[in-house]
Order: structure tokens, then C-alpha cells, then sequence
């Protein structure tokens, strides 16, 4: 009989970027290469566990905003395109390649992944992703959670309860409409929590969360058990912990597994290192150098000198961390059931795309993990949070403690001097959101319920946590700041006019050919 628990957690997300009003835009790629890289060879891994009769269990969060792009049929015909550019490129690199037998015989590689991809998506799955995960889901391989709408940074609206509770509430809906049943969890945007909010999930008649270590470590009162046992929140919904260890050896690339100087190295790809001339027929639109997928290198220290890349090398290192990380758990499983009266969880939360597209071999670990851990072992079993609460009781009620998972464990990644210019406007459309929304309920109008909705759709979008993240790191910070400040300007835009009682129609019919999430957004819950 197993002594504890292990819990994996994939955190699924990207935010909504969808820009029809060009043939093509650079940072759609973003989608792209997470579904290349990232969501089909996922889904390649459960289809193989599947079939050879795993009997697996894992969670996994797909964002609104995520779902939203995977259903799209213009960002579905993009990726096809992008694909079959992908596809060229690498039977160009097999002809360039052919007297460079280290890198031909990778460009061969790419070449027939690539193809392999379009198959599965096209043929197999018939573009339809959120269907195929839903599968695994309604087969009881996976769970899959629920988000906050936009993947709002919840604890910087705490003073508009109202946008809160809107993030929370229209997340949710958008997890019905896309898997057909009610959510037990929820993955907070950033594992951010503040004072109050386990009420609101109660409200939605949510389960449980996940907060790093230090948010349930800092409780009040203290957990008896640490981070290996859940707790209730005064509220209801069960609160579990972040797992620092394990996280650690999965993702640190100075300390964990992802450094290993056998892996592919991500930032040397053909599209910075070949000349442009040749590239430019395989490059969209103004033909600016981009990420291919297609790369050489193997990591070999911080160093421009990169060795090839040796698959048979990654594969041997590979197995080696897999069977690593299981002892691992084995052994901090050992420990905890020695020191403790009851069967210890782990909890080990990660953003789903660092399995592929920030760690190529990323898939092929989660793969052999999740067989090691099934048949090699017994001490511990695999098992998502919902099912720990089925099977045992939550020992104790405690108050979290206002964390994240980000730098410092509060706010300062998502509020500093980059980004903190955001928030008088957001919190001013914030106001004015609930303004209208009372107005309306008041005087209610189809036209005005109609420029509401669009309302609704800008505040979330300009409230995407991953703007104030790109604007901190400084990557696409110029992006992010122009998406933040356009949501805002069409919500300001449209509140004038919809105080002023005219609306200006082409105006309205633009943005919502713009950003078509949310078709049925209740901005009643607003009021």
C-alpha cells in the first residue's frame, strides 16, 4: 500500500493574442510554437499512456484565454500556414545540410516531427485540441481545472471586488462551455492570493487552489502538517502547497534537470544564426528574422561556441532524470510518512509549456516519470488534488497568507517602476465597469447590454496578468504596453459613448471582430 501521494500540476496558459486585422502577426507565433512544441507532443504522451494501458492521474489547468485561441478557425488556419512553413524550411535545411552530417540528420529529425505534427493536428485531431484534452479527461486519465477569465493578477483588483469576482465567475463559464461539466479546482493567475478570496471561490463553487510554499506556510494558524496535507479556508475551499523541492529539480535550469548540457539548447535557432536571404521565403510577412523550432545546439554551458545536438545523448540523460526524480519523491515520501500520522501529498505545480517548448525533452521525461512511478515503484501513487479530497480529510481551517509564486513571493513582479503605470487606468475602468453595469440594470437596453459585453471584454483582456510580466522582464514589453493601453482607449471609447447614449456601431462591430472571446460574457456579474 502506497504512503503518500504525488500530485503534478500543468498549468496551461497563454494569453489572447489574435490580430485578423493583419495577414499575419509575429507574436500569434506565441500559440504556434506552444502547440508545436508544447500541446500536441502532450498530448502525444497521454495518447501513449492510453493506450498501453497507464493507468496515469494528473491536473492540468487550460486558460479561458487559451481555449479560446485553441477554438478559433482563423488562429486554427494560421497554424496551418505556419506549419506548412515550417515544414519547407526544414526540407530546405535537409538539401543545405547534406554535406554537415551532424546537423542533416537533425534537419531529417525536424522534418518529419514536423510533418508527424500536421498529421496528428489536422488528420487526428481535426484542429480541435480542447476536445482531445476533454477526452482525457471524460476517460479519467486527467483533470482539468479551471482559471481566473484573462488570468487577471487578482490580489492588485482586491479594492474592485467586483472585477475579482468577474474573473472568477466568467472563468468559470468559459470551463463549462469548453468541457461540459462544472470545475473542481481552480488555478489562480500566479498563485496569487490576498484576504477574502477564498469567499468568492467558494461562491463559485470551486474546490480547492494551489499557493506557493510560503502562502500556506505563513498561515494563521501555522498547518500542522506543513505543505504535505491540504487545509480548509475559513470560507470552505480547500488550500494546497507548492511543493519547492521537486519543483526545483524540474524547473531551474542552473540547479535541475533542464541545465543538463546533453538537452537541446532553446535560444540557438536557425532563424538568428542562418543568413536572411535564405530564411526570408520561409518567414511571414515583413520576413524579420523569428524563433524556426529548427535547432542545432545542445546547451554546453554559456558559451557561443554550441556543440551539436546529440538526440541519443538526450534520450540516455533523459531516462537518467526521470528515474532520478522518481527515487526522489520515494525517498521524500519515506521520509515524510516516518515523520508524520498521515499519507503526505506533493504538490508540484509547473507552467505546462516548459515541457517541450522551454524543455525539448521535457515530454519524454513526463513520459517515462509517469511509467516509472506506476510500475517501478510503490511508495507513493499519483493523484490529482480532487481525488485526495475524496479519499481523505482535510485535517485543518487556516488563513492563507497574501503570497504569489513570483520573485519575492508577493507582487513586485507584476507592480514595479516598468509596469505600475497600469493600474490608475485599469482601476478606473474598473470603476466605470460597474457604473454602467448599474446604469444598465436600471434602464436595460439590448444595444446597451450589447456595448456592455464589449466593456466587459476590454477591462479582461487589459487586466491580463501577462502584460505587467512582459513589461517587467522586458521581453515584448513594447507588445504588452501597446495592448494594455489599446483595451483601455476602446473601453474608454465605448464608456463615453455608451454615457451619451450613442453608440457608434462600426466601432462596437470592430472590437468584437477583434476579440471574440467570451460570445455569452454575464456582465451581471459586475453589478
Amino acid at each position: 500500500m502506497a504512503k503518500g501521494y504525488f500530485a503534478l500540476l500543468l498549468h496551461a496558459h497563454l494569453p489572447f493574442v489574435r490580430h485578423p486585422e493583419y495577414p499575419d502577426f509575429l507574436e500569434e507565433d506565441w500559440l504556434f510554437e506552444a502547440i508545436t512544441e508544447t500541446y500536441i507532443p502532450l498530448w502525444q504522451v497521454f495518447e501513449g499512456l492510453a493506450r498501453d494501458g497507464v493507468r496515469f492521474r494528473l491536473a492540468m489547468s487550460m486558460t479561458p484565454t487559451l481555449c479560446a485561441m485553441l477554438d478559433d478557425p482563423l488562429l486554427r488556419e494560421r497554424y496551418l500556414k505556419y506549419l506548412d512553413r515550417t515544414i519547407a524550411l526544414s526540407k530546405a535545411e535537409i538539401d543545405r545540410t547534406q554535406n554537415q552530417p551532424d546537423f542533416n540528420h537533425l534537419a531529417r529529425f525536424y522534418h518529419s516531427r514536423f510533418l508527424e505534427c500536421r498529421e496528428i493536428y489536422a488528420d487526428h485531431l481535426k484542429c480541435d485540441l480542447v476536445g482531445a484534452f476533454r477526452r482525457f479527461q471524460e476517460a479519467g486519465f486527467i483533470e482539468i481545472i479551471a482559471c481566473a477569465a484573462t488570468h487577471g493578477f487578482l490580489p492588485l483588483m482586491e479594492r474592485y471586488p467586483k472585477s475579482v469576482w468577474a474573473q472568477i465567475a466568467i472563468g468559470r463559464d468559459a470551463y463549462v462551455n469548453s468541457f461540459g461539466r462544472a470545475p473542481k479546482g481552480i488555478w489562480l493567475p500566479e498563485c496569487a492570493y490576498h484576504q477574502g478570496l477564498d469567499q468568492m471561490l467558494q461562491s463559485a463553487e470551486l474546490r480547492w487552489f494551489v499557493l506557493d510554499a510560503h502562502g500556506l506556510m505563513f498561515g494563521s494558524p501555522r498547518p500542522r502538517y506543513a505543505i504535505y496535507a491540504p487545509c480548509f479556508t475559513q470560507a470552505g475551499p480547500a488550500v494546497f502547497g507548492r511543493d519547492r523541492e521537486s519543483s526545483k529539480q524540474v524547473w531551474s535550469a542552473q540547479e535541475g534537470y533542464p541545465g543538463d548540457p546533453a538537452y537541446r539548447d532553446f535560444y540557438r535557432d536557425i532563424g538568428f544564426d542562418l543568413d536572411l536571404d535564405y530564411l526570408r521565403p520561409f518567414l511571414p510577412g515583413d520576413g524579420q528574422r523569428k524563433f524556426t523550432g529548427i535547432k542545432y545546439h545542445r546547451i554546453t554551458g554559456r558559451t557561443v561556441n554550441k556543440e551539436p545536438y546529440v538526440p541519443g545523448w538526450a534520450h540516455g540523460a533523459v531516462d537518467h532524470h526521470a528515474g532520478d526524480f522518481v527515487a526522489s519523491r520515494v525517498k521524500q515520501v519515506e521520509h515524510l510518512s516516518s515523520i508524520t500520522n498521515i499519507k503526505p501529498i506533493i504538490v508540484s505545480p509547473f507552467d505546462a509549456e516548459l515541457f517541450g517548448h522551454w524543455w525539448f525533452e521535457g515530454p519524454q521525461f513526463l513520459n517515462l516519470f509517469i511509467r516509472k512511478a506506476v510500475y517501478d515503484q510503490k511508495t507513493f501513487e499519483l493523484i490529482t488534488p480532487s481525488d485526495y479530497l475524496e479519499k481523505h480529510d482535510t485535517l485543518q481551517v487556516i488563513s492563507p497568507s497574501p503570497s504569489s509564486w513570483g520573485n519575492r513571493g508577493f507582487w513586485e513582479v507584476w507592480l514595479d517602476e516598468s509596469n505600475s503605470w497600469i493600474y490608475p487606468h485599469l482601476h478606473a475602468a474598473a470603476r466605470r465597469m460597474t457604473e454602467c453595469a448599474e446604469a444598465v440594470e436600471k434602464a436595460p437596453a439590448k444595444w446597451k447590454e450589447r456595448a456592455l459585453r464589449q466593456l466587459g471584454r476590454e477591462l479582461l483582456l487589459a487586466q491580463s496578468s501577462d502584460w505587467a510580466f512582459l513589461m517587467r522582464t522586458g521581453t515584448a514589453k513594447d507588445y504588452a504596453a501597446a495592448r494594455t493601453r489599446t483595451h483601455i482607449l476602446r473601453f474608454t471609447r465605448m464608456y463615453d459613448q455608451l454615457r451619451g447614449g450613442v453608440i457608434d456601431e462600426e466601432f462596437l462591430a470592430n472590437c468584437e471582430w477583434r476579440d471574440n472571446l467570451f460570445p455569452d460574457l454575464q456582465w451581471k456579474y459586475y453589478l
